[in-house]
């Protein structure tokens, strides 16, 4: 998929909003794929692009060590614009899973975005970068003697939902979604079903009668 076929998705899932791509989802497949609201220092920016994850997992002393730089490169790839970092909480989603130092990197290398399934430290400086944020909340304290990165490019679990690399993800202020990346376009059509819908239902309100109610 080229980079304007994902700007266009992006702008067409920000229009749509993330309960009708969730309503869309459920339509086409059973299992869960929506995450409550989280946090975001820019929450006007939502945030939509494929997916590249690191697992993290919690420390141990006779484990070596993964830096992340090397995680998050093997992660986002050659070719990491557009793509959304994908944080798992490795059990712990109330400890920093990184700050603005290590996430600098997403700037540098022009991702869409992240999405951590814990808390990031340096909110001021997240939302002037160029990407969106979105997290469980804001940390004071460093968390790298409570998880670590451990695997990149491989399923993880966040919040209960499972996402695979190359999974679509959108988030705004409503919750997130995950949209399997085989499924992007039936899904966008299906959620344009769902808005003309709900618009139709707005409608039928508006023309109701109270006293076809009273009978």
């Amino acid at each position: 998929m080229s980079d304007h076929d994902t700007q266009d998705r992006a702008a067409e899932a920000a229009e749509l909003g993330c309960a009708a791509l969730v309503d869309a989802v459920g339509r086409i497949h059973p299992h869960r794929a929506d995450l409550l609201p989280l946090i975001s220092p820019d929450p006007t920016r939502p945030l939509f692009g494929p997916a590249a994850t690191i697992a993290y997992l919690p420390y141990r002393d006779d484990l070596q060590q993964t830096d992340f730089a090397r995680v998050f490169s093997q992660a986002v790839g050659p070719d990491a614009q557009g793509r959304v970092l994908v944080l798992s909480s490795g059990g712990y989603p109330d400890a920093s899973h990184g700050g603005g130092i290590k996430l600098s990197r997403g700037e540098h290398r022009h991702i869409a975005g992240v999405l951590a399934d814990g808390r990031l430290r340096d909110f001021a400086q997240l939302g002037g970068f160029e990407f969106s944020t979105w997290c469980r909340g804001e940390a004071t304290r460093w968390g790298g003697s409570t998880v670590v990165p451990y695997a990149a490019d491989v399923a993880v679990e966040i919040a209960g939902v499972t996402v695979v690399p190359g999974d679509y993800i959108y988030a705004d202020t409503a919750g997130a979604v995950v949209i399997p990346a085989g499924s992007i376009d039936r899904v966008l059509a299906e959620a344009r079903t769902v808005d003309a819908e709900d618009a139709r239902a707005v409608d039928q309100v508006r023309n109701e009668r109270p006293e076809e109610f009273r009978r």
